[in-house]
């Protein structure tokens, strides 16, 4: 499936299979589905639901249990597992369309923070998250795949909607001069 999402050109180019799913490159990733985007954005309650930066929606599912465990930094690498629902979550309708569970159990997904790895909504709700936390999230069209869409099955203006629990914060890339160059230059 990577194989048809274009690679990205910046100096933060590692791409995996849900990497190409979930990037803001990935125009043609195939597995999504919506056949109203209209009923993306009222398909579920968000009335506990906190409004974060950029139109991102939000709701702590279950806290950290160390309250001071670690908050990524961008250029850092985390893995979280996660769920990614269209037309609400699943108890309210939505539509199930990726998810780090599989047949054979779950498996974290890793990438860097904060460097467009993952939809802006991602880089933008990972960063405020702490290890071993667990939200939900609504991730308006502009935080996502916007009003292209992606490949024939996102349509133009889809709300996303993830359940997502950052398992680990592990080290920090040691980043090269265009690297730190392209983070001043790309805030999240």
């Amino acid at each position: 499936l990577a194989a048809i999402a274009p690679a990205p050109t910046h100096a933060f180019s590692a791409i995996s299979r849900r990497e190409a799913i979930l990037s803001t490159t990935a125009a043609a990733a195939p597995l999504i589905f919506l056949n109203n985007a209209n009923a993306a954005t009222t398909a579920s309650d968000l009335s506990g639901f906190v409004d974060g930066p950029r139109g991102l929606k939000y709701q702590v599912v279950k806290p950290p249990l160390n309250p001071d465990s670690a908050t990524p930094e961008r250029a850092q690498k985390v893995k979280a597992f996660y769920t990614l629902w269209l037309g609400g979550f699943g108890e309210d309708g939505g539509k199930k369309i990726d998810s780090s569970k599989g047949i054979l159990g779950e498996k974290p997904f890793e990438f860097y923070a904060g460097v467009s790895q993952v939809i802006k909504g991602w880089d933008v709700a990972i960063l405020d998250m702490r290890e071993g936390e667990k939200r939900r999230l609504v991730v308006p069209s502009d935080l996502g795949y916007g009003e292209k869409g992606a490949g024939g099955d996102i349509p133009g203006g889809s709300t996303l909607y993830f359940d997502v629990e950052l398992v680990e914060v592990k080290e920090k890339l040691k980043m090269k001069p265009d690297q730190v160059k392209w983070l001043e230059d790309n805030p999240v």
